[in-house]
């Protein structure tokens, strides 16, 4: 079957596991699954390279959630494994003005930009005391800018040289149900525009030569797989081919961005409390 997604766990059935791929789960707030591929050979089957990745899947990413600060912190301590000491670049990639592709943006907004702080405050600001160096970019779309991302990453590292890089995406799924509810990491680099088929310039530790932490959540389906999925034959080729997203995807897209803030600026600031970290991205 042709199904399509950037999720590497639905490529990776627990049953069928492959030679040089592993499969673990744990979690509490979320269902965590992990997936491990040890080289690309071995992860070209189901289109994913070598690296870590891991799922997090929950009935819903809302902040209304009885469960959501134990969500955000959870999720924090995931990312957090990944993360070197230093200052850390986090990109939001995508189109602001497409709600499905406007994941990366909004969750940009949220994240605490604090590399210019010590210049502002003064060193001795008991404020800063811990507080990790990060930037933000949040630089649209080659359509609007007539610049790939990868581009304006590379440019922005040359000059900022952070220890690592956060990119946020939005991504494509096949199962309906993941759609705004699980949030995938890997540390195996990302291609902007991918869950769109758009893919451009990929941003990973082979190219930027510094780790690349993705982050994503799945806000598009392609007509195509889901076709495929629940008849088991593919779609008549004449068939005009789409993206398929939730009619709330304004709500799930604003959620799940505000969630990956959250836990992104405890990643890096682990110092701060929950009732912090929500004060200063209000």
């Amino acid at each position: 079957m042709n199904i399509r997604t950037d999720l590497a766990l639905e490529g990776v059935d627990a049953e069928q596991i492959r030679e040089g791929i592993t499969r673990t789960t744990r979690g509490s707030a979320f269902s965590i699954t992990e997936i491990r591929i040890q080289e690309d050979r071995h992860g070209a089957p189901i289109g994913k390279k070598k690296g870590r990745y891991i799922t997090l899947e929950a009935g819903a990413l809302s902040r209304f959630s009885d469960r959501y600060e134990d969500m955000a912190q959870e999720l924090a301590k995931e990312l957090r494994q990944f993360l070197p000491p230093g200052h850390v670049l986090v990109v939001g990639l995508g189109n602001s003005q497409i709600t499905p592709d406007a994941l990366g943006p909004q969750a940009a907004n949220q994240v605490l930009a604090t590399r210019h702080l010590k210049t502002e405050l003064g060193e001795e600001d008991p404020f800063l005391a811990g507080l990790r160096p990060v930037s933000v970019l949040a630089g649209g779309v080659l359509g609007q800018t007539g610049i790939e991302s990868a581009e304006l990453v590379q440019a922005l590292q040359g000059r900022l040289c952070p220890a690592a890089i956060i990119a946020v995406d939005a991504l494509a799924c096949s199962e309906l149900n993941r759609l705004g509810t699980t949030i995938q990491i890997s540390d195996a680099g990302i291609s902007p525009g991918s869950g769109v088929q758009n893919k451009r310039k990929e941003l990973s530790a082979g190219t930027l030569g510094i780790p690349v932490l993705a982050v994503g959540v799945p806000t598009v389906v392609d007509m195509g797989t889901i076709v495929e999925s629940l008849t088991g034959a593919p779609p008549k080729q004449e068939a005009p081919n789409m993206m398929v997203t939730p009619r709330d995807i304004d709500k799930l897209t604003q959620r799940a961005a505000g969630l990956i803030a959250c836990g992104i600026n405890l990643a890096l600031h682990p110092q701060l409390s929950m009732e912090d970290v929500e004060c200063l991205m209000a």
